[in-house]
């Protein structure tokens, strides 16, 4: 099935707009700003790096996914930011301790150059985390407002056709919808009055929607998840994803699982533990925001596996989740998981895998590829909620009602079908009957 999506050229600046310069952020800018200069290849990245075959194996047609989609390039972008703590993005990337001072000091003018703006930020969303680089406001309307202005700011000092938002903030407290996040009469009436229903990340959120700015959700906090920014997105036409940023370990589930299942092997258990020292670990050894990150980590293996479809094999599976804070890992997050599983005639067995990833290093390519693609989005007139970015997330939102595709296969295959949707391509099934038809 071809289109008829007529995509906007990407001419001009592109504007990156990170809530939270933090570890995540200033390796994100830092790396985009090596590969520009040469001194590193973007690897993690679709966007850049991946293939996407077009039409049957037999054409021999697979451009760079770059070369086939009018996405902004590499030198088209600019960065800003928010954050509660004042330190330039050359200060945080030193402080963060993810790259190496050989990786950073060749960058230090460009970086030293990207001062955070006062965040919106309250520590009774996130406990472990001070900061006096805060916004100061009469009520959250007001500080939506003074974000608003920023955004406005920043266009124009940079002259940036375009803009995105890409949540890099820490993890907020757990929360669920309601009645204040309903509509967006409710949900400004609630800003208004500073209901605590108004967390700091649904501001941002909020700002950047009315500013026509796509907003993508890398943390689990609710933020997006709710009807009032659903309806805005859909009013405005800008287009909104998330949530939480598919790293380490769920990134790892999420491959393994669908295998397991494509096999038809049981599972009784999976345990799941990580250590971690860097601002996410502080932050996650709060129990009220590690509850937030948790939900979000422990939906992946019910979706994946159909328990209802698969009482048998997976009805009963136990499902353990721990975080661990460790401040002298650093950012050299450590996950282990141990998986009883089961085959023929019920005989046990086990998978232990210990993943000691860096999840930064992760993490910054996929800010990358949000960045550029909720872009094209934006230029291709898709608005709302991008379900085609699952890929990317923990916890991939959806149209109300509709359950989440957490197999990453399933996610990359409709990734790249969307792209070749836009792109006036037929879909790719992989059936491959015609290769075998017979006179």
């Amino acid at each position: 099935m071809s289109s008829t999506v007529e995509i906007a050229p990407a001419s001009g600046k592109l504007g990156v707009l990170l809530p939270g310069l933090g570890a995540v952020a200033s390796t994100f800018v830092a790396g985009v700003e090596a590969v520009r200069t040469g001194q590193a290849l973007p690897i993690g990245s679709l966007t850049q790096l991946s293939h996407i075959r077009l039409g049957k194996r037999t054409e021999d047609r697979s451009p760079l996914i770059r070369d086939f989609v009018p996405l902004a390039t590499l030198d088209s972008l600019e960065f800003g930011g928010w954050d509660p703590i004042p330190d330039d993005a050359y200060e945080t990337a030193v402080r963060a301790g993810v790259l190496q001072r050989a990786h950073i000091d060749p960058l230090r003018d460009f970086l030293s150059g990207i001062r955070p703006m006062p965040a919106v930020f309250d520590r009774e969303y996130v406990r472990r985390i001070e900061g006096t680089n805060v916004k100061q406001g009469a009520n959250r309307y007001d500080l939506g407002e003074q974000l608003r202005e920023d955004i406005r700011s920043f266009r124009q000092s940079r002259g940036c056709d375009r803009l995105v938002m890409v949540w890099c903030g820490s993890t907020e407290v757990f929360m669920k919808p309601g009645p204040a996040h309903e509509t967006i009469e409710s949900f400004e009436k609630a800003m208004r009055e500073n209901d605590p229903a108004i967390a700091p990340s649904m501001v941002y959120a909020w700002a950047a929607l009315r500013e026509g700015v796509p907003f993508a959700n890398g943390a689990p906090n609710l933020t997006v998840d709710i009807p009032a920014i659903r309806q805005l997105a859909g009013e405005n036409g800008v287009p909104i994803a998330g949530k939480d940023f598919k790293t380490g370990q769920t990134m790892m589930k999420t491959i393994i699982a669908p295998g397991l299942k494509a096999r038809m092997l049981g599972v009784s258990g999976w345990f799941s533990t990580n250590i971690l020292g860097n601002r996410d670990g502080a932050v996650l050894d709060d129990p009220d925001s590690f509850k937030t990150k948790e939900e979000s980590k422990l939906g992946v293996l019910e979706y994946v596996l159909q328990p209802k479809l698969y009482p048998e094999l997976y009805g009963d599976v136990y499902h353990k989740v721990r975080i661990n804070y460790y401040p002298p890992r650093g950012d050299n997050k450590e996950g282990w998981d141990n998986l009883d599983i089961f085959g023929w005639m019920g005989y046990p067995m086990q998978i232990k895998i210990d993943f000691l990833c860096r999840d930064s290093i992760l993490a910054a390519p996929i800010v990358l590829d949000l960045a550029l693609f909720m872009d094209l989005s934006k230029r291709a007139g898709l608005s709302g909620i991008q379900e085609w970015l699952s890929f990317y997330f923990k916890s991939p939102m959806t149209a109300p009602g509709l359950y989440p595709e957490h197999d990453l296969f399933i996610q990359h295959w409709k990734l790249k079908n969307t792209l070749r949707y836009l792109m006036g391509e037929e879909q790719i099934t992989h059936l491959g009957m015609d290769y075998y038809d017979r006179e």
